[in-house]
C-alpha cells in the first residue's frame, strides 16, 4: 500500500466564514491556523498547502480572557538602539483590531515559506461585511 501526497495544483479549496464575535482569541486563532494548513482533511501533506481559504469577521468582538487586555503587551522593534516599543491589547484593539487577530493566527502557523504562502489565504475584517462575496464562502461554525 502506497502513501498518498496530495499535489498543489490538483486541490480543490473551498472558502469559509468564521464570525469572531465573542470567541476567545486563542481558540479561534488555533483552530483557523488548522483550516489554513489543511489539517482538517483527509489528504493533509505536511510540505504541500493543502488548506482552504478563511474570512474572518467581527474581528473587533474577539474576546481575551482574564486581564490581558492591560497586562498582555505588543512588542516591536524601530532597529535603532533602544527602539523597543510596546503596546497594549487594549490599545490594540482599539485602533487595530484586525492586526490582534492576523498576528494571532500568523504566530501559530509554521515558519518559513510554506507558512508564509498558507497565511495569503486569510482574511480578517472588523466589521461584519467582507469583500468575498464572489468566492460564496460558507459560513464555518467553529467551537
Amino acid at each position: 500500500m502506497k502513501t498518498y501526497m496530495a499535489k498543489g495544483e490538483t486541490l480543490q479549496r473551498d472558502w469559509y466564514v468564521v464570525d469572531a464575535a465573542g470567541m476567545v482569541l486563542g481558540r479561534l486563532s488555533s483552530q483557523v491556523a488548522s483550516i489554513l494548513r489543511g489539517k482538517h482533511k483527509p489528504i493533509f501533506t505536511p510540505h504541500v498547502d493543502t488548506g482552504d481559504h478563511v474570512i474572518i469577521v467581527n474581528a473587533d468582538k474577539v474576546v481575551l480572557t482574564g486581564k490581558k487586555l492591560d497586562q498582555k503587551k505588543y512588542y516591536r522593534h524601530t532597529g535603532y538602539p533602544g527602539g523597543l516599543r510596546e503596546t497594549s491589547y487594549r490599545s490594540l484593539m482599539q485602533h487595530k483590531p484586525e492586526f490582534v487577530v492576523y498576528e494571532a493566527v500568523r504566530r501559530m502557523m509554521p515558519k518559513g515559506p510554506l507558512g508564509r504562502k498558507m497565511l495569503t489565504k486569510l482574511r480578517v475584517y472588523a466589521g461584519s461585511e467582507h469583500k468575498n462575496t464572489a468566492q460564496r464562502p460558507q459560513l464555518l461554525k467553529l467551537k
